[in-house]
């Protein structure tokens, strides 16, 4: 399967489903199961943001890094200038909707009822089918 390593509090936000468009500025051909990965480190901006998301009720305490915390399924790529219009005031905030920049659409993301331990990478990156167990399928 493959996966892609996200900084947190996004990774999170993908999990509980506040969050369901991953912004890059590069694009993928790729489609299809996608596990979401958080990054082991964050920085002070990307704490208050989750502070004041936590506050809102959006996101859990519990925030996870160094760790697969869902699996989805990629399935669409746009530019986000075409995505900008029809999404959610909210999903704007979790993303960046800049020029040039890339929309991955998610569907059917479950999150991992623990998060599993595992060393990420940049771009997309392979993992074990059989490590995400029954979650995977």
């Amino acid at each position: 399967m493959k996966a892609i390593s996200l900084w947190q509090p996004w990774a999170t936000a993908i999990a509980v489903g506040v969050k369901r468009i991953e912004t890059r500025h590069w694009t993928t051909r790729y489609r299809g199961p996608l596990a979401i990965h958080a990054a082991k480190h964050w920085d002070v901006d990307q704490k208050d943001f989750a502070s004041i998301e936590r506050s809102l009720g959006r996101l859990p305490a519990r925030i996870p890094f160094g760790a697969i915390v869902a699996v989805a399924r990629l399935v669409d790529v746009r530019r986000t200038k075409e995505l900008y219009l029809t999404i959610s005031p909210i999903e704007r905030i979790y993303g960046n909707y800049s020029v040039g920049r890339y929309g991955w659409v998610l569907e059917d993301i479950r999150a991992l009822d623990e998060p599993i331990p595992y060393r990420g990478a940049q771009g997309l990156f392979d993992v074990s089918s059989a490590l995400l167990g029954a979650a995977a399928r």
